[in-house]
This record gives structure tokens, sequence and C-alpha cells, in this order.
């Protein structure tokens, strides 16, 4: 897995600042709830395991632009919601580098058209759950 994008390099080309907009926040976050809702009826199989494992990334993607608009930025990539969010808190070192896992799988379901095992889900479902907490929160404050 390659490293997280400097953040220098995210400031100098791919972050733009913008107008905080609550109400965007907002919307960003209901949006995320309904595409949750919809993830928890998915059964979990060897079809399904890609599809679950890309609809948490988007999920996490997402409330990462979220924050990062309440900071009043605006970012052209992925890479960079997760170099402002391990720049931003570093006490969640850990989080930050499951991000970046899913991040990577989710490019080679998109990109490559591989298949996600279930065993990944199973072992991770709890992760990205809570990291979707924790974003929530963080978003709260």
């Amino acid at each position: 897995m390659k490293e997280i994008m400097n953040w220098r390099e995210c400031q100098e080309e791919h972050i733009k600042k913008i107008k905080p907009d609550k109400e965007k926040i907002r919307s960003i976050i209901k949006m995320c709830d309904i595409r949750l809702k919809v993830l928890k009826n998915i059964k979990l199989d060897e079809e399904t395991a890609s599809i679950i494992a890309t609809d948490y990334y988007e999920v996490i993607k997402e409330l990462l632009t979220a924050i990062l608009l309440k900071n009043g930025l605006k970012s052209d990539n992925h890479e960079c919601l997760i170099s402002f969010f391990k720049k931003e808190f570093p006490n969640y070192e850990y989080e930050t580098n499951i991000i970046h896992q899913l991040k990577d799988v989710r490019n080679r379901v998109s990109y490559d058209g591989v298949f996600v095992k279930k065993e990944y889900i199973q072992s991770n479902r709890l992760e990205f759950e809570h990291i979707i907490e924790l974003l929530k929160r963080l978003l709260e404050n």
C-alpha cells in the first residue's frame, strides 16, 4: 500500500478554500445515513462483499468531505481527504490507516474488477462503523 499523500502537496495542488456550508454538511450527513440504512439491508455474501466495501468507503469519503467543508476547504481528490484527516486528527492514526486501506480496496474493485472476499467485510465491518461514528462526532463538535 502506498503512503498517504503529503498534506503540503495537497494544499499546493488539490485543496481550495471555500466558505463553510452548514446546509450542505447536513445534506451530506443525511445522504450518508440513507446509504448506511440501505447498506445494512444488503445480505453479505461473496457477490455482495465488494458492493458493501465500496459503499462503506463512499460513506466515509463523504463524511471526510463534510469535515473539510466544515473547515472551509474542498479537495479535488480522495487522497487529500485522508491526508487532511491525518494532519488534523493525529490521535486517530489507526483509523486513518483503515480508511486508507479501504480506499485502496475500493480502487481495486472499481478500477481493476477485483472481488472482495466476504471475510474482509466480516473482519472489518465494526472498524468501518466505528470510523463512521467517529467522523459524525467530529462533525458535531
